[in-house]
């Protein structure tokens, strides 16, 4: 119960939540999960809709994916849902940034991967102050 109330890294708190319900419309949803929303009045300083986003599980900016990131910063004014952002042939799929959880990449050698590096090769010479 304490997490809905003061655990906002694990999507919406109760106030979140609240805030929602009397001032939000709910506009789409990504493949990840993460729901997005825009204000009924504008609310904003600068006179436009404020938009937000409620992640589906741990808050990381990196899950938010290209077209809908363009959206939530008023580069699109239409959400994906209404008018999809056109997709290149060369384009690859979005991936959230996975720093520092057990998929990050670990290079050859580091001691978080498995820990053995490559036979040196014999082309270093190490440096000696004269």
């Amino acid at each position: 119960m304490l997490s809905k109330i003061f655990g906002w890294w694990e999507g919406a708190t109760i106030g979140t939540r609240f805030t929602i319900a009397k001032r939000g419309r709910f506009v789409g949803q990504d493949e990840n999960g993460n729901r997005y929303y825009e204000s009924r009045d504008n609310v904003s300083y600068d006179g436009r809709k404020r938009r937000w986003v409620i992640y589906d599980g741990y808050a990381e900016a990196s899950k938010v994916t290209p077209d809908w990131h363009g959206w939530l910063h008023y580069t699109f004014d239409l959400p994906p849902t209404e008018q999809p952002l056109p997709r290149r042939a060369w384009e690859k799929e979005h991936l959230p940034n996975m720093t520092g959880t057990p998929l990050a990449w670990r290079p050859p050698g580091s001691l978080a991967g498995d820990a053995k590096r490559p036979a040196a090769t014999g082309d270093y010479q190490a440096w000696t102050p004269e």
